[in-house]
């Protein structure tokens, strides 16, 4: 049996200025030596929605590659992840702590983000293209969610995805969001012969934006606290069926299971979504593998 090696890596809380509340997150800066199921086992021992491990960028223009895993599966794309990882290399000092603007690579390509430098810095990724899926009638929606038909409401839920296939669900108030509830069962009765993993992307509007539960049990997670990867395809389903008009608001996310997340969005005037938030670095550990 070979010598375990040494692998340092950090905790961080995402869209959150608090410690102990946003999405968590591992983030290992350096991935070197480990292999794809070395990865996924250990995703998968610290059992956080998601764990990133950093490579060398493939690319001469961008800053680093990541490679993100769920304790299930690894992603092609993850929002809080994304934060998360661009907060821990300006802090590392692995990109330049006064860097306005950088790239880093996913597997689902190339991810713009841009940092609002303050007392601490708010991260934006800008959103990949955002594919869309079908349609699904409210009632099965309502069924599989625990919820009465009069809850959702009439704009027609519906699968979009930037990497993470999600249905988006518009429900009527805060109280049926917080009643909303989603296990394998459901997911698949949902989904029928759909052939990709999907999200259930729950939400309301609010004065302030979006007030948002997700679930995933495909993922291995039941409820995600923030989702960022889902937050760009909510912000272009809330403008499509005007549910949201201000070109800068906030979705509210984990607060019904005690990891309240502020996740920011921005409009830009090409119409690109932007999806930011702040990061708490939480914890810096060594483990032995």
């Amino acid at each position: 049996m070979s010598e375990p090696q040494t692998h340092h890596y950090r905790v961080v809380d995402v869209f959150t200025e608090r410690p102990l509340e946003g999405n968590p997150l591992a983030v290992f800066p350096n991935g070197a030596g480990l292999s794809g199921a070395a990865m996924q086992s250990i995703a998968r021992e610290l059992n956080l929605s998601e764990t990133v491990f950093v490579f060398p960028a493939k690319q001469p223009d961008s800053a680093a590659r990541l490679r993100i895993f769920t304790p299930s599966r690894e992603m092609d794309f993850a929002g809080h992840p994304t934060v998360g990882s661009a907060f821990v290399l300006l802090d590392e000092g692995v990109v330049p702590p006064d860097r306005e603007r950088f790239v880093l690579e996913e597997n689902v390509g190339p991810v713009p983000i841009r940092v609002e430098h303050g007392k601490r810095p708010l991260i934006w990724l800008t959103t990949p293209p955002i594919e869309e899926g079908p349609i699904f009638e409210r009632s099965l929606c309502a069924e599989v969610l625990g919820l009465a038909i009069d809850d959702v409401l009439d704009t027609p839920p519906q699968i979009l995805s930037a990497g993470n296939p999600t249905v988006f669900i518009a429900v009527k108030d805060q109280a049926a969001v917080d009643r909303a509830g989603m296990e394998m069962a459901g997911v698949k009765r949902l989904k029928g012969s759909y052939p990709k993993v999907i999200c259930t992307f729950v939400f309301t509007p609010t004065p302030e934006g979006a007030y948002s539960r997700m679930f995933a049990p495909e993922h291995g997670m039941v409820e995600d606290p923030a989702t960022g990867s889902a937050t760009g395809p909510l912000a272009a389903y809330m403008i499509r069926h005007k549910l949201v008009s201000a070109k800068r608001f906030v979705s509210e996310q984990g607060t019904k299971m005690r990891r309240r997340s502020l996740l920011h969005v921005n409009i830009g005037a090409a119409g690109e979504i932007e999806v930011g938030g702040y990061v708490t670095p939480l914890v810096r550990a060594v483990m032995q593998c």
